[in-house]
């Protein structure tokens, strides 16, 4: 056998076994008809979840594997007929080991409401805009960010900022940011109607609605509280390492 068909024979066994490891490593896309007030859950261990409002009538959810142990994750769809809930599963075995993660990317018609009741990422940025509904955004270890949204929101982050701008308030449901180790930053309407409850245990607080600010006399931190409108809902936002800043629109 020559040099050169040896050569032939390697590249080939090496393509075939890229194709093979890609075939294992797939990603996922699927569409979803999901009336309005369906449930849409995006949870996420190791990556990026991006939810984005678009023009079209369909839920769409890509999943992208990253990572040399993109093979060995695999995307868990639980949806049932109206409820959208995808996760991502890993091997017990060497979950600690595993190098790979997956980044999901979500569009949804921009008009129609849902009920988000989880879009999350333990390690990761979530990053949600142009949307409407109930929303509920947190991450362990990354930052969270809202834009554009209309409807009620809840989001958090352990370590990384919350950082939200609710163009539309709908409902009278209450809403909470929190933080324990990033800044917190939430733009809403100034028509708002709300019991409001600040505080802070290392940083500033900041805000251009009438509610009075106060540093703690004989402890550390800020607090800023009071009752905006009619008071319809309660608004709270805290973090312990951080600043907080309320400001409308």
């Amino acid at each position: 056998m020559t040099k050169r068909l040896i050569r032939f024979w390697a590249l080939s066994a090496f393509a075939l076994a890229v194709l093979g490891v890609s075939a294992k490593a797939q990603n996922f896309q699927k569409s979803y008809q999901v009336p309005a007030g369906g449930q849409v859950k995006i949870g996420n261990v190791s990556g990026d979840v991006s939810v984005k409002g678009y023009d079209g009538d369909a839920i769409i959810v890509r999943a992208t594997k990253k990572g040399p142990d993109a093979d060995l994750l695999e995307i868990d769809d639980r949806s049932t007929q109206g409820r959208v809930d995808i996760g991502v599963k890993y091997p017990h075995e060497q979950n600690n080991h595993i190098e790979a993660s997956v980044d999901f990317d979500v569009q949804v018609p921009r008009s129609t409401p849902f009920n988000f009741d989880r879009i999350g990422s333990v390690s990761g940025d979530v990053s949600i805009s142009d949307i409407t509904g109930k929303i509920h955004a947190s991450s362990v270890s990354g930052d969270v960010h809202v834009g554009h949204a209309t409807g009620s929101v809840n989001a958090s982050s352990v370590s990384g900022d919350v950082n939200v701008d609710i163009s539309g308030l709908e409902g009278m449901d209450d809403m909470k940011f929190s933080a324990v180790s990033g800044d917190v930053k939430v733009t809403l309407p100034a028509s708002l109607d709300a019991e409001v409850d600040i505080s802070t245990l290392s940083g500033d607080i900041d805000t251009n609605f009438p509610i009075e600010i106060k540093k703690e006399k004989y402890a550390p931190g800020r607090t800023a509280r009071g009752k905006l409108g009619d008071g319809a809902r309660r608004l709270k936002m805290s973090t312990v390492s951080g600043s907080v800043t309320l400001k409308h629109s």
